[in-house]
């Protein structure tokens, strides 16, 4: 039997099921006699629908139901809500979008559901689409965010004037104080930075397998989440209608990086058929499928510009950016696109800000939060900014850093945005990562590289961001014969959230790991609850932790009766109270299984040592870090390798390194990815998606990787029990700016040239290397 808590390097309780391949995921569930859905999607980006014909699609084998926009409507279904309220810059609030769970007269972008097939087979309900003849009057197509601003521009919906969506500023913008800034700035810098638009490509696909129970007239609906109430609440209340006819269920999740927090059509759907056919309905996404229906991230372009004094100190920030919405806004995307520029002011002392955002309707699959929703977006920015204004001063990377971080005297830190850093020690942080990274030896590496006709090039990036915050965590904890059980309504999705919760419950109660479960993923036993900005452990884990201290001093007292001292006397170490100086003791068993006789209890106690502990975050948590990364680069081909790659962080205390290494090497590589990799294409004509495939969508391989060199500087978290800052995001914080910063580095010297967007691909770089050599 093993006890472990909290800092130890315990290896994840949840890989001995995964790598046996004895995981159940959504599609591995056997539902004896269920049928086939299959959603037949808009091929076109932008249309009218003027007729869907079903006659022989009806009539095809196996089918049993074809269901359309019209019986969406005469069902009286809700649409999916954005659930985000938004007020513009005036006062006014923001566009609504209602998105039916099948088109109703218009689709708005390639993949729009229009139909839902269901048959006895898959083949089958493919084979009944082909059937299914849909008359489309195409109109002009949107795909850019800027341009959608532009007079003239497609409108994706008739009612919103030049596709804005919304038109945010930030509510601490000093306008006033920042033209002031400018009109007194030694110098300025600008930059138009676009942040490329990512697809998710989660390992596992969505899917969603929907029963009926006709006795109780009540659906189930088993699909990967990160946090099944946000589903079932969408599905009940506002989509179908539902009231208490529906539970959702969790199981194994095959990652989800934000995009399965959120309600997708196929998941009302097929709860909808099921309750239509008193059938089990399941689905389960294809590859390409994903790329046309899971909500995509990022895709921002912004005008900023920093002011200056003759040192090089920061007086002011504008930004305006354009931010993709898609065709529909997503459930959270409007907080997503304007959540992120709290941190516009990074590390740095900046005083003055003003900050708008646009909401840009495109004819492209919806966008929502992805891997840091909103906070790699204002690193990115800002850093690429920063190293724009060191060159542009004269100043090395570090040394402007140097001249505009907080210090560790200031904290807490109450920044002119609406953000109060509790904790950090920044400059010591990238003067850990410089010697580390051997920035000194740098140039030695440049010559050497420069013998070999490669381009060399080295870049930092200092980010911070938020988390831990939102809604309570409630952690309910229930005993029985073997141990105890947790009830949590955030969603393991590969993080070792299982882990984590079983190390600070044994930790705190001194218990064996053996007799802890965890149990997530039922809305009918486990309360609401939400796993993704980094939260779940710090408001989950200080959840668990609670109810630990609730239950151990509960045993306190209920042991105290039993043995007939008073409680003042009774110690509790190593799971059992001990009357203090003598050998009377009792397990934590024991007190668990007297506390179920109201004989054994203090008068007024309920039986029982069960508990449940509601942790509501005080205050956000700010892990921090610098990344720095060394590029080299074959002028002759574009090809980049990523060569070093050097990060230390601030992460507050640790639940359990390993744990917390893995988090941030995961995180570096979908940020290099997005970064030199990933190209979301849609053709600007048609919006057609042209990077549709993994064979034209290029992911991160593990032979483009360098080995990561990762350390820690931790300063505890003062805004939580236990201390922590959160790590599930920061590695694709930290990663895209690094890497762009040190290509711009390696190709300045040669070519002038001062920036390039992401992704930086081998084929962007061979054409901006060659069109400088052109030109000059």
């Amino acid at each position: 039997m093993t006890k472990f808590g909290v800092g130890q390097a315990v290896h994840r309780l949840e890989d001995n099921t995964l790598v046996r391949g004895q995981a159940t995921y959504t599609d591995d569930l056997k539902m004896d006699d269920a049928l086939h859905a299959y959603v037949l999607r808009s091929p076109v980006a932008h249309a009218n629908i003027l007729g869907i014909d079903l006659e022989d699609a009806k009539g095809a084998p196996g089918v049993h139901t074809i269901l359309t926009g019209d019986d969406v409507a005469a069902d009286d279904l809700g649409p999916i809500p954005c659930a985000i309220p938004m007020q513009n810059a005036d006062g006014s609030d923001r566009a609504d979008t209602p998105r039916p769970i099948l088109a109703q007269g218009r689709v708005r972008h390639v993949g729009d559901p229009v139909a839902l097939i269901v048959a006895d087979t898959l083949a089958q309900a493919k084979d009944a689409a082909e059937l299914v003849v849909v008359d489309y009057d195409e109109l002009p197509a949107v795909v850019d965010a800027a341009v959608a601003a532009e007079p003239g521009a497609p409108l994706v919906w008739d009612d919103i004037d030049n596709n804005t969506a919304f038109e945010w500023a930030n509510p601490a913008n000093d306008r006033e104080g920042t033209d002031k800034a400018f009109a007194a700035a030694a110098h300025v810098t600008k930059l138009r930075v676009i942040n490329n638009r990512v697809v998710v490509n989660s390992m596992e696909p969505r899917a969603c397998v929907a029963t009926y129970d006709a006795a109780d007239d009540k659906s189930y609906l088993y699909t990967p989440t990160q946090g099944p109430h946000v589903i079932r609440g969408q599905l009940a209340d506002v989509i179908l209608k539902l009231d208490d006819k529906i539970a959702v269920r969790t199981g194994q999740v095959g990652g989800g990086f934000g995009m399965k927090v959120f309600v997708h059509p196929e998941q009302p759907l097929t709860v909808w058929a099921s309750r239509r056919l008193k059938r089990t309905v399941r689905w389960t996404a294809d590859r390409s499928e994903a790329f046309l229906s899971d909500v995509q991230g990022r895709d921002h372009v912004h005008d900023c510009e920093i002011a200056m004094d003759v040192d090089g100190i920061f007086l002011g920030l504008r930004l305006k950016t354009w931010s993709a919405m898609g065709g529909y806004l997503s459930n959270f995307i409007p907080m997503v696109a304007t959540n992120g520029t709290d941190l516009m002011c990074g590390l740095y002392k900046t005083p003055v800000f003003d900050i708008t955002v646009c909401g840009m309707m495109t004819n492209t699959v919806p966008v929502d939060a992805y891997r840091g929703a909103g906070r790699p977006e204002a690193a990115y920015l800002l850093e690429r900014m920063v190293d724009a204004c060191a060159r542009d001063m004269g100043l090395g990377p570090d040394e402007i850093r140097r001249r505009n971080f907080i210090q560790p005297s200031e904290m807490p830190y109450d920044a002119p945005l609406p953000v109060v850093y509790d904790s950090g020690d920044f400059q010591t942080i990238m003067e850990m990562a410089m010697d580390q990274a051997d920035w000194a030896g740098f140039e030695a590496r440049r010559a050497e590289a420069a013998k070999q006709g490669k381009y060399r090039g080295i870049g930092m990036a200092c980010y911070i961001e938020r988390c831990g915050g939102g809604a309570p965590e409630t952690a309910i904890a229930k005993f029985d014969d073997d141990g105890v059980t947790i009830y949590i309504g955030t969603m393991e999705n590969g993080t070792g959230l299982t882990t984590s919760y079983t190390q600070i419950l044994s930790g705190a109660l001194a218990i064996d790991a053996e007799r802890i479960t965890i149990k997530q993923g039922d809305t009918d036993l486990c309360p609401p609850g939400l796993t993704g900005g980094s939260r779940s452990v710090p408001v989950g884990g200080a959840a668990v932790l609670g109810v630990a201290d609730s239950i151990r001093q509960k045993g306190m007292e209920i042991a105290a009766h039993v043995l007939e001292v008073a409680p003042a006397d009774v110690e509790y170490d190593d799971g059992e109270y001990r009357v203090a100086g003598t050998d009377r003791t009792m397990s934590i068993w024991e007190v668990a299984k007297a506390a179920n006789d109201p004989a054994n209890l203090p008068d007024g106690m309920e039986p029982g040592l069960d508990d449940e502990y509601v942790r509501t975050p005080e205050a956000p948590t700010f892990p921090n870090g610098c990344h720095i990364i060394e590029v080299e680069i074959d002028p002759d081909t574009g090809n980049i390798d990523v060569d070093r790659y050097t990060v230390v962080d601030d992460f507050g205390d640790v639940i359990n390194p390993i744990l917390l290494e893995g988090q941030v090497h995961g995180g570096i590589v979908q940020g290099l990815g997005q970064a030199i990799h990933e190209h979301t294409v849609y053709d600007e004509e048609t919006g057609q998606l042209l990077s549709g495939s993994l064979m034209d969508y290029d992911l991160p391989k593990a032979d483009r990787l360098p080995m990561f060199s990762f350390d820690t500087h931790n300063v505890r978290c003062t805004t939580n029990p236990l201390g922590i800052k959160g790590s599930g995001e920061a590695g694709a914080i930290g990663a895209p700016p690094a890497v762009i910063n040190a290509i711009v580095d390696a190709i300045h010297g040669a070519t002038g040239i001062s920036h390039v967007d992401m992704p930086a691909t081998p084929h962007l770089l061979w054409q901006v290397i060659n069109g400088a050599r052109k030109a000059a």
